[in-house]
């Protein structure tokens, strides 16, 4: 298993990861489901080397993307040195393996390498499911809140409140 910054490669691979987890979240009860991504948004990730992938085999058998700003989401909250990670997704063929728990631990090294505090995601609308994954992979639930302005946010922002979730990692160490 290797992590590597995504490339323009990789993008149709991308996009149909998000693709396969959105028809996964279709397939549950009561989960929010992704929209269609706004293409341009991702090539701007991969440019600014935002989008990774994690590979076996040299198979990409997930991917994700971070930012270090996501006051939409986090609101005073941003103000704190964070790398927010957002959609992560996974292929199929290796789902079960934990990968979660696995970019908790690329993270916190990554985290630490560019001098941040905390570690941050977020999900939306009330996924039990998702909520103990993301405690059992380290994170804190700080609970679920309403956003005041989803404008800018992808659309299924706007689908219900947003949970959120941080590693302190100072507390961690």
């Amino acid at each position: 298993m290797v992590i590597k910054k995504s490339n323009l490669l990789d993008i149709e691979e991308i996009f149909k990861l998000y693709r396969i987890a959105s028809d996964f979240q279709r397939s549950k009860q009561e989960v929010v489901v992704w929209s269609e991504f706004d293409r341009t948004m991702v090539v701007q990730e991969i440019d600014q080397k935002r989008q990774f992938k994690l590979l076996i085999d040299n198979t990409i058998a997930c991917i994700w993307a971070i930012t270090f700003s996501d006051p939409q989401i986090w609101g005073a909250r941003n103000a704190d040195t964070a790398i927010y990670i957002h959609r992560i997704a996974t292929n199929p063929e290796f789902r079960g393996r934990n990968f979660v728990g696995s970019i908790v631990n690329w993270a916190k090294k990554y985290a630490a390498l560019k001098q941040k505090r905390y570690i941050r995601l977020d999900t939306i609308g009330e996924n039990n499911g998702l909520i103990r994954h993301y405690t059992t992979a380290g994170f804190d639930f700080l609970g679920m809140f309403e956003l005041d302005n989803v404008d800018e946010l992808p659309p299924h922002y706007k689908e219900g409140p947003a949970c959120l979730f941080e590693i302190d990692i100072l507390k961690r160490k």
